[in-house]
């Protein structure tokens, strides 16, 4: 029997030693203390085990973004449960498979989604948490008992599970353990240089690895003030920016930031970190970003099943287009056919360490085809590692498109493009063809009006070998992107999948 609970005993150090240190602060709202988002958690935990929660039963979560939600986190692991969280975009019918493959003993939903989500909760407890804060999870709590000892959790017991966004078949509930959060979020506070004299600006989801267990997690490890947004509002985080000293976002968090004028390097002179990643960052926002703030962002890469896995230096040369080095107990290696590439050769990226997942809930087999029995995850995203150990993504082994034989990686199309004057961005894909096997087709986002498909094509012709010009160029306004900024290239495939039929 354990006698501390693993990842609780780490996350509450700031609350042991400096309580009356203001943890958040909330546009328009009372600031609250690491004691009170502490006493809230405990009270919480408490109001579940009343329920019935037992350790390792899950508590699935789909509620907007609000402190109560961060202690609901805390609160299930206090209580030995597994923390469930759902995205808000979720429909009614993706919900139903996640409860009925995760089954969780509570349910915490929006009130106004309780009439819809009740019928499928089966033996569920379903209870409502509100954007305020508000609802039967909340109501009538009362003060947490000080006797209360978190439930003791060893390192390998489950803390959470994520499903995955299922962009190739169906969600998979990676299973995260107490060990794989805390060795992981410890890391990056000493990798980044989180200490308690940190404000972070945090206006990411609560409902993803970037947002809970990235940013909460390395701000509660480190005693660092947040200021706390509900989301991504540029005004927002221009004004806690002079007060504050990091933001962890993603890309279209600077795309965005970087349309106002307030954007100074006078008016960023406190910060002294931006962090970018959950999805690609173009070389062209790194470049503008610089010029316009005197900062370089730091790119870092990960996944739900292994948490952060690289990132580029915190001193030191930040590469833009490399996700950087693999980081410190993290092994990383590039493999394809059963060895590892050559330097610079292109393969599967697989990792290992203490942040790599347990498996996926429920799927045995799943779980066997990716993480090897020696510990090593196939993450299945494509990438090189030069002679200096900076890794770069090349893309999904999913999206590697061959055509008449011969592999596209459709990061080097889309790079070309991505360079052109009056290209915004572009997504590059393989949709079926009758000759080729595939196609490569290429959507672009213009920047300018008088853009035409044919410029890009002639400079596709004058850069590329033939077998890897799009034999397709797609003018768009916009790519389709899920709530973390990744582009859906599985949406756009099947959009485009009759295009030569």
């Amino acid at each position: 029997m354990y006698d501390t609970n693993y990842l609780i005993h780490r996350l509450s150090h700031g609350a042991a030693t400096t309580p009356a240190k203001v943890f958040a602060t909330r546009p328009d709202q009372p600031d609250i203390t690491y004691a009170q988002l502490f006493s809230g958690a405990q009270a919480l935990a408490q109001r579940l085990i009343a329920l019935g929660l037992e350790p390792g039963d899950r508590v699935a979560v789909q509620v907007a973004k609000t402190l109560e939600a961060v202690q609901l986190y805390l609160g299930t692991v206090m209580a030995g449960g597994i923390f469930l969280p759902l995205n808000t975009a979720y429909t009614a019918a993706e919900v139903d498979y996640f409860l009925t493959d995760a089954t969780p003993r509570l349910l915490v939903c929006d009130p106004s989604r309780m009439d819809e989500l009740t019928p499928l909760a089966k033996d569920a407890t379903v209870l409502t948490l509100d954007s305020a804060g508000q609802g039967s999870l909340t109501a009538d709590l009362p003060e947490a008992d000080t006797a209360f000892i978190p439930v003791p959790r060893g390192g390998d017991d489950l803390a959470a599970i994520l499903y995955t966004s299922g962009t190739t078949g169906r969600s998979k509930g990676a299973m995260l353990s107490h060990r794989n959060l805390a060795s992981n979020s410890e890391m990056l506070v000493d990798l980044w240089r989180f200490t308690a004299d940190d404000v972070l600006i945090h206006a990411l989801p609560i409902f993803h690895t970037h947002g809970l267990f990235v940013a909460t997690n390395v701000a509660l490890l480190s005693g660092a003030s947040t200021v706390f947004l509900s989301g991504f509002d540029a005004d927002e985080i221009l004004n806690a920016m002079p007060q504050a000293t990091a933001l962890m976002g993603v890309p279209t968090f600077y795309t965005r930031l970087l349309q106002h004028d307030r954007l100074t390097p006078k008016h960023a002179a406190n910060m002294r970190l931006f962090i970018s990643g959950s999805a690609p960052l173009l070389v062209d926002t790194h470049e503008q970003w610089q010029a316009r703030t005197s900062h370089r962002i730091l790119e870092r890469y990960g996944m739900t099943e292994t948490n952060m896995s690289t990132s580029n230096p915190y001193e030191g040369e930040r590469r833009a287009g490399t996700v950087g080095f693999p980081l410190p107990g993290v092994e990383l290696r590039i493999m394809k056919d059963g060895a590892e590439v050559p330097q610079g050769d292109i393969g599967i990226i697989e990792v290992r360490g203490d942040n790599v997942f347990q498996g996926y809930w429920q799927m045995p087999e799943k779980t066997a085809e990716e993480l090897r029995p020696d510990g090593w995850f196939i993450t299945g995203d494509l990438a090189q590692q030069d002679s200096d150990g900076y890794v770069t993504i090349v893309g999904r082994a999913k999206d590697l498109i061959i055509t008449g034989g011969f592999n596209v990686y459709p990061k080097e199309v889309e790079s070309l493009i991505d360079d052109l004057p009056g290209v915004q961005e572009s997504a590059v894909i393989g949709v079926p063809h009758p000759d080729f096997g595939e196609a490569v087709v290429a959507i672009v986002v213009p920047s300018r009006p008088d853009l035409t498909a044919e410029e890009v094509a002639a400079a596709c012709a004058h850069n590329l070998a033939k077998f890897k010009q799009p034999k397709e160029i797609l003018l768009i306004d916009a790519l389709p992107r899920n709530t973390m900024g990744k582009v859906q290239k599985k949406a756009l495939r099947e959009t485009n999948a009759t295009l030569f039929a």
